[in-house]
This record gives C-alpha cells, structure tokens and sequence, in this order.
C-alpha cells in the first residue's frame, strides 16, 4: 500500500511528491470548499494526475491536511493498494424512494464473499443520514466494518456535494467497496462532551423533527435547561447537544440540533431522534473535546499493535463542524493531538462534515454520529 498527499491551495496544489500512482486498485480523496471544487474544476485536475484511479470529491465545512484544518481549500489523498481491491458506486437520492432504501441498495451493489469494509461518503443535505445508515445495517448481515461522513457546505447549511469519478453535485451518496484479507482497518468515534441533568423520555417526535419530551414541550424544557444561553438560539445550540439513547440500549448517540421553529415549538436535529428513546442534555469543555480526540486516535491505533503493522499507513479524519465552531481558533489541536499518538509515518487526511458514520466499538453495527471526532485507519499486511 501507498499512499501520498497534495493540497489545493490559492488556484494550485502543493504536492508532498513520492512514486507516481495509477492502476485500478487506486483511490483519490478530495476534500474541499463547495465553490473550489465547482469553480476550479479539481475533478478534471484529478484526473490528470491520476489518469486510472477512482476520484471521489465532496464539500466540506473545513479540510484537514496533515496536522493542519483550513478553508478554502482541497486536501487530496491518494492510495494504491497492491492486495486489496476497490470498487466505487454512486447514486443519486433522487433515483430511490428514501434515505433507507438508498442504504440497503449502495451496500447490495458491493456486497460480496470477500467485502471487507465499505466507505461512506454522502450529501450532507438532502440524505438522511440515519435512515442512509440504518438501510446499510439492513442487508449488512456478515456485519462488515463501514465508515464515512456526510458532505459539509461550511457552516451555510445550504446544499452539499459529492461526486464519484465525475464533477460533483447534489444529492449523490458514493459507496467504496474494498475486498480482500489484506486490509487491515481501525476505526473509533468519540465526541467528549458533557453530559448533565437527569435521563428523560421522547414522547413525542418525527423523524428528526423533535417535539415533546416526557409530555412537555420539548423546545421550552430545551430553554430552560440553556439559561442565558437561550437567547442566543439557534447558534448556541452548537454548544449543547442531546446524548440520545435507544430504550433497552446500554450505548447512544449524540445529535446536533440544525434549527429550531418557534411557531411549531420544534427542534430539527441532525440525525434521527426516535420516539421512546431517553434523551439527557450535553454542554461543551474545550479540553474533553481534545482530548477525545486524542482517545479517538488511541483506539484507533491499539487496532494496528501487531508486529507487522505497527501503525497505520492512513488515518482518514472526519470530524464535525460543531467542533469547529465551538472549538474556533482551537481546532487544529484537535488535529494535532491525533497526529501526535499517530506520529509521522502515518499520513493524516479528512474534512470537517455534517454527519459521521462509524460503529462505536469493533464488530458493533455502524452508526450515524454527530459531535464526533471519528478516525478510520487503513493499512495492509
């Protein structure tokens, strides 16, 4: 396996250099400001450089390059794999009737003996990131390993896009399928947040659409518990997300909360909130945050503790832009916190996104996430 790195900056790429890659079994990453893809054309650029590859792009609310987050540009990994296979698949939302059924099809079109582990790259707007997971984990029966992100479009919240050896757009949800048992991959999803205030229940809600909890309204109790903080909504609902576990579950998931309806007394999140689950408040400390991050990254790497791969060759890096937001000048520490358990023979690549996916522990179902920051490692024996 090999790997190398460019970044896109100021209308040209830097390269890091290394031996030329091509073939097949090679994969491109790019991940970069919604208008430089679309106004610079960085797919057909790509494709210069790497006239064979699979080219996969999407838009981000920031890039990570190395130990580094930007803007405004497009980080770029490029892999060759020498045992492992790799097959990519695009659909667009609109050729599906939802958001699960667009999951249960991406994986059945990849799904095979020797799968070994599916990457997700997605809309970040017009997708359902839950029902997207939850279709996958449907027809995903030998529970293989899948990961990945939903596109971001800066903190606009306007429209995403994704593309798969093609200029990106909206509404394209792209699959990578990597076969073979060669591949060695990590994965770990932690967000670090405070949690406080007691455990109370969902009694009333839609999809992602949030009304009631314990029968009370749930957008009036929400202000209560924020204090001052309310009348700063809907921005100050960045630094207090809701931990949301599933009713006769040990383990849950934190959602970030998008918008809020005052006429509806609603809050819209960023992934399901599902009536009957139990729901307790979270607040933000800048120092768990990166130091989750620095965990995230400890977990990953325990997974490579074996003589022969005694770190990853790639740490893939999808964090969210809450944690951009509310971390600020701040966030590359988190950055560089994870590159330094990973030190400098691993490559370090990734986006600030509206969504993760990853399972919260080995051999456990994948999961939508937010307020995570979530590392995949790759490397082959």
């Amino acid at each position: 396996m090999k790997a190398q790195q460019k970044l896109y900056k100021n209308g040209q790429f830097i390269s890091e250099g290394g031996d030329k890659l091509s073939g097949k079994n090679t994969l491109v990453l790019g991940f970069g400001a919604k208008n430089i893809l679309l106004d610079n054309d960085i797919y057909t650029k790509l494709k210069g450089y790497y006239p064979g590859a699979n080219i996969v792009t999407c838009s981000t609310s920031g890039e990570i390059y190395d130990e580094n987050v930007s803007d405004n540009t497009v980080s770029v990994v490029a892999i060759e794999f020498e045992k492992t296979a790799v097959k990519t698949i695009s659909i667009n939302i609109k050729e599906v009737a939802n958001s699960f059924e667009a999951g249960e099809k991406v994986f059945s079109l990849l799904n095979s003996n020797d799968l070994a582990y599916v990457m997700i790259i997605s809309d970040g707007g017009l997708v359902n990131g839950s029902e997207l997971v939850r279709g996958i984990e449907q027809v995903n029966k030998k529970n293989i390993p899948v990961t990945g992100g939903l596109a971001g479009d800066a903190a606009n919240f306007n429209y995403t896009i994704v593309g798969c050896n093609e200029g990106p757009a909206m509404g394209n949800i792209v699959a990578i399928g990597f076969y073979g048992d060669k591949l060695k991959i990590g994965h770990s999803s932690i967000g670090g947040w405070e949690i406080f205030g007691p455990e109370k229940k969902v009694t009333s809600s839609v999809s992602n659409v949030l009304f009631e909890i314990d029968d009370k309204n749930a957008l009036e109790l929400y202000k209560q518990y924020l204090g001052k903080y309310a009348n700063e909504l809907p921005g100050s609902a960045l630094l207090f997300p809701l931990y949301v576990r599933p009713e006769g579950s040990d383990e849950g998931v934190v959602r970030t909360i998008l918008s809020i309806d005052n006429e509806k007394q609603s809050m819209t999140f960023a992934g399901d909130i599902p009536e009957g689950s139990l729901v307790r408040f979270m607040k933000a400390n800048f120092d768990k945050l990166i130091d989750a991050a620095t965990l995230a990254a400890v977990n990953a790497v325990t997974q490579f503790d074996d003589a022969i791969n005694a770190k990853p060759k790639l740490a893939l890096l999808i964090s969210c832009v809450g944690r951009k937001l509310i971390l600020g000048k701040r966030i590359d520490e988190e950055v560089e916190a994870v590159k330094e358990i990973f030190g400098e023979n691993t490559l370090i690549s990734g986006f600030y996104s509206y969504g993760e996916i990853s399972p919260l522990n080995v051999n456990a179902r994948c999961e939508l996430h937010n307020q995570t920051m979530t590392i995949t490692t790759f490397n082959e024996e």
